[in-house]
C-alpha cells in the first residue's frame, strides 16, 4: 500500500475517534488499529512534531528530552516509512520540504487523537477531573453541539465543563487570554495570526418575527416589505456590520439596537420589532422565520483554537468530534422553513 495512502487511512481511523470516544474498550482498540500494520511510531510522531515548531534539532531534542541523534534517527525513519524528507537541515536553522507541510497537519491531528485515546481510558478507569473551557458567541445556538458534548461526557466521567459566552470580540479575546481553550463563532473579525480556524456549517440569514406580527404567514417577503418596519439590529452579531451595509444599500435602516441575543428575542417575541439573523437552529418558540428574497447573506460557524498553544486532552477531543461530525444532516434542517 502506498505509504501517503496508509496515513490517510491512518488518519481516517484516529477521527473516527471523536464519534465513538464514550467507551474505553472502543478508544483502546482505535489507538491499537491506528499504529497496528504501520512502521510509524508516535514517538518520531512527536519528535518531528517538536522540530516543525522549533526548525532546530538541538533545540527539539531538548524539547523531547532525548539525545539529539536519537531524534534525528527518528525523524529519519519516520522519512523513511513517509517515502520522502520531511525536513531540509541547514545548520542553524532547517525547515519543512512540501512533504512535511503536507504530512504536518495529519501527523498532528493523529497524534493528538492517539493522546486523547490514552486519556480517555484513563479517565474512565480513574475517574479524574477533566476542566475544559469553551466560549461560545451569543448568537450561536447551543443544540447542534449537545450530542459531542453528551459524547465527552460520557468519555471523561470527571468533565468540568466552563462554557464562557459573549459577543465575537469577547469570544476572541477569551481565547487570547487563555480564558478558553476552544470557541465556537461566526466570522471573527481579529486578525490574530495564531487562530487556528476549522470550518463547521453555515446558517442562512432569514426574517424572523412575532406569530402576531403581519408577515408571520408568509412563506417569503421581500426587503420592499420592511420599509416601515421597526427594525431590530444585534449589535453583538459576527456580521452586524455586513448585515448593517447590505440593509443600508437596499434603503433600510436599523431602528432599535441591542448588545445580546437575549434581548432581541425579547423584543421580537413581544412584537416591538422584526430582525433579519442567521436562523440555524435556533429554538423558535413564539417566533416565526421567513425567507427574504433580494438578501443572501450566509453565516460560517467555525470552531477555533490558538496555534501552538499546548490542547488539553479534553480539548483536543471535542474538537476531534466536533471536526468529525456529519453536519450536513443539521444543514438539511436549516433549509426547512417551518414555524
Amino acid at each position: 500500500m502506498d505509504n501517503y495512502v496508509r496515513l490517510r487511512l491512518l488518519f481516517r481511523r484516529c477521527a473516527e475517534l471523536g464519534r465513538i470516544a464514550q467507551y474505553a474498550m472502543d478508544v483502546r482498540r482505535l489507538h491499537n488499529l491506528a499504529i497496528e500494520g504501520s512502521a510509524l511510531e508516535m514517538h518520531q510522531i512527536r519528535y518531528f512534531l517538536a522540530v516543525s515548531e522549533t526548525l532546530n534539532l538541538t533545540k527539539a531534542a531538548a524539547r523531547c528530552n532525548v539525545a539529539q541523534p536519537s531524534l534525528t534517527r527518528a525523524i529519519k525513519a519516520l522519512e523513511s516509512e513517509l517515502g520522502g524528507e520531511l525536513l531540509r537541515r541547514e545548520r542553524a536553522l532547517s525547515h519543512l520540504t512540501e512533504l512535511g507541510q503536507r504530512m504536518l497537519p495529519m501527523l498532528r491531528q493523529s497524534y493528538e487523537t492517539a493522546l486523547a485515546a490514552k486519556a480517555v481510558a484513563a479517565s474512565i478507569k480513574q475517574g479524574k477531573a477533566a476542566p475544559l473551557s469553551v466560549a461560545v458567541s451569543q448568537t450561536v445556538a447551543l443544540k447542534p453541539f449537545i450530542p459531542a458534548l453528551r459524547e465527552l461526557s460520557r468519555a471523561f466521567p470527571g468533565l468540568q465543563l466552563k462554557l464562557n459566552r459573549g459577543s465575537e470580540s469577547e469570544v476572541a479575546e477569551y481565547l487570547k487570554s487563555g480564558t478558553a481553550e476552544l470557541g465556537i463563532a461566526g466570522p471573527l473579525s481579529e486578525t490574530w495570526s495564531r487562530l487556528d480556524t476549522f470550518s463547521l456549517f453555515e446558517e442562512p440569514f432569514d426574517l424572523v418575527v412575532a406569530r402576531t406580527h403581519r408577515l408571520a404567514e408568509r412563506n417569503r417577503a421581500d426587503l420592499k416589505d420592511l420599509a416601515f418596519e421597526t427594525l431590530l439590529l444585534n449589535t453583538g452579531s459576527e456580521m452586524a456590520e455586513e448585515l448593517k451595509i447590505s440593509l443600508e444599500a437596499n434603503g433600510i435602516l436599523a431602528t432599535h439596537q441591542v448588545a445580546t441575543q437575549e434581548d432581541l428575542l425579547v423584543l421580537l417575541k413581544e412584537n416591538l420589532g422584526v430582525a433579519i439573523i442567521p436562523v440555524g437552529r435556533m429554538e423558535m418558540n413564539g417566533l416565526c422565520r421567513v425567507s427574504l428574497t433580494q438578501l443572501n447573506l450566509v453565516r460560517r460557524v467555525s470552531v477555533y483554537t490558538v496555534a501552538g498553544r499546548p490542547r488539553a486532552i479534553p480539548c483536543a477531543t471535542l474538537l476531534n468530534m466536533l471536526r468529525a461530525a456529519d453536519w450536513v444532516d443539521a444543514g438539511a434542517e436549516r433549509r426547512g422553513r417551518g414555524h
